[in-house]
């Protein structure tokens, strides 16, 4: 999809299925990455969540366009059950942005409530191959009080901010995503070239994620046809890596 130099993107998307995916396909329109949800985890309710990953350099894709690409940690907003034939509406997360606009490389970091615009964090430097640490944590169980914080640890970058906000705690997620494209432009921005970020520590509730590829979502287009994937996970089952623009993707080694 072409866009132009002034188009704005919106973080975070709630999930989207690919028009032709079958149940437990694991495709989206604008997702890839991993997916928990509280009926594929035994009625299993999420109240933190963490995760690490290294900023991905963006490049051109397609000549004359504008790219977008999001990778973030968040609870809500995903599959509810294994066959991902119920989503949740809410969705709180924080992650990093990696942009092509005229051409040009940017990067930042932001955090966002929906139905809430997401935030961009002021005063924090992001660029390729950074090390972020990311937490959504709730301050007291069932409070719907909520800790956000992103660090780049590589700069010794914190961010943290608290936020009330009514989630369905039903869902937990690792994603590189396509973000929509607001105004006459509407719709999911193409993606950039990206190097493969890994993802890694991921935990909820304190405790390892435990991910299982039942759990992999991958990026397809119109057709129901992967174009962008996600690893098995690593062999501590706390990580993975994105491939973009590819059909194939090996996992990572160990913590």
């Amino acid at each position: 999809m072409a866009t132009n130099a002034s188009a704005l993107s919106a973080h975070g998307q709630l999930l989207r299925l690919a028009p032709h995916a079958r149940a437990n396909a694991n495709q989206s329109q604008n997702w890839f990455g991993y997916n928990q949800g509280t009926l594929e985890q035994g009625n299993k309710l999420f109240n933190s969540i963490t995760g690490d990953w290294i900023v991905p350099t963006a490049t051109q894709h397609t000549p004359g366009q504008d790219e977008f690409s999001s990778d973030w940690i968040g609870i809500g907003g995903g599959c509810v059950d294994s066959g991902c034939t119920v989503g949740d509406n809410t969705l709180i997360q924080t992650g990093t942005e990696q942009d092509i606009s005229g051409g040009s490389a940017s990067y930042s970091a932001w955090w966002e409530v929906i139905p809430g615009p997401s935030l961009t964090i002021s005063n924090f430097t992001v660029a390729p191959g950074d090390h972020m640490h990311a937490s959504i944590a709730e301050v007291v169980s069932n409070s719907n009080v909520w800790k956000i914080t992103l660090q780049d640890l590589t700069r010794n970058e914190t961010y943290t901010t608290t936020v009330p906000y009514s989630s369905t705690h039903a869902t937990a997620e690792w994603i590189e995503e396509t973000p929509l494209i607001l105004g006459t432009n509407a719709g999911f921005a193409a993606l950039p070239n990206l190097t493969s970020p890994a993802f890694d520590l991921a935990t909820t509730n304190g405790q390892p994620a435990n991910l299982k590829p039942s759990e992999e979502i991958n990026l397809a287009d119109s057709n129901g046809n992967a174009y962008s994937v996600a690893s098995a996970p690593d062999p501590d089952a706390d990580g993975f890596n994105a491939c973009a623009w590819s059909t194939s993707c090996g996992a990572p080694g160990s913590s």
